[in-house]
Order: C-alpha cells, then sequence, then structure tokens
C-alpha cells in the first residue's frame, strides 16, 4: 500500500520540510569529551613496548612512573591564550584542555633503571624492559 501525502500548495514543500526539522529528536552536546588516553602493549621475551596516544601535549607536561609491574601515565593539556583581532569570535571550541591520567599492570616486573621514553607526533613510545626475576632459595623448615 502506498502512503498518501497532501499537498497544500499554498505552504509548498518548503513548510513541510520546516516542520520536519522543527519536530526532529535534537541533539544537545554537553560539555566537550574528556580526553582519553589510548594505549598499544606488546611484549617480547626481553620487555614490554607501550604506546601511548597523548595529543596536544608538550613532552614537558609528561609525567611516567614505574613501581614494580604498574606504569602510570600522567599528562596535562594546557590551555593557551588566543589572541583575536579585527573583532572575531571563537564560533565552537572543542579542544580538551586538563590533566589525563592512565595506570595499568603489567604481567612482570620492569627494571625502571632501565626504561626509555620517547614522545613524537602527539605518542609517547615506553620500552620497558623485565626485571630480572628474583632468585628463590629453598628454605628448610625445622
Amino acid at each position: 500500500m502506498s502512503t498518501l501525502r497532501l499537498l497544500d500548495p499554498t505552504f509548498g514543500d518548503s513548510f513541510e520540510s520546516s516542520l520536519r526539522r522543527f519536530f526532529s529528536p535534537a541533539t544537545f552536546e554537553g560539555e566537550a569529551p574528556q580526553l582519553k588516553m589510548r594505549i598499544d602493549v606488546t611484549e617480547n621475551e626481553k620487555g614490554y613496548a607501550v604506546k601511548a596516544d597523548i595529543p596536544g601535549v608538550k613532552k614537558e607536561d609528561i609525567s611516567v612512573r614505574v613501581e614494580g609491574n604498574v606504569v602510570q601515565i600522567d599528562a596535562e593539556a594546557k590551555s593557551e591564550k588566543e589572541t583575536r583581532g579585527n573583532g572575531d569570535k571563537v564560533l565552537r571550541s572543542e579542544r580538551y584542555f586538563g590533566t589525563i591520567s592512565r595506570t595499568f599492570s603489567l604481567g612482570q616486573d620492569i627494571d625502571a633503571g632501565k626504561v626509555q621514553a620517547r614522545y613524537a607526533d602527539g605518542v609517547l613510545s615506553l620500552d620497558l624492559p623485565k626485571a630480572a626475576p628474583a632468585d628463590s632459595r629453598r628454605i628448610n623448615v625445622q
């Protein structure tokens, strides 16, 4: 069965499309989404390699801490004062400014003294060598 559509020449199709736009579900945007740090972790017999996407952050504003098998990455995207001339105004700003932190644990302890970190093009690369396993010894129970 076909759909009937009433066409009133006094209002025309533009009136109908205006009503559709008016009654269509509106999308309201709240606050800007928070900055997310996405990471990739790979492992081989010598250690772990981590790549973390942290765009818009200066390398001086990144902190990496390693304790045992726990790695914590902290970063801060600082707001830069923008100067506007000739009466320009900001129509929309979606860039996020603030702090972000990511903590994760690995399967084996890390040798913190040999960790290497590089930051280029918004990607933090970490080389995390595995710590030598602690010597275990058998203890005689008396």
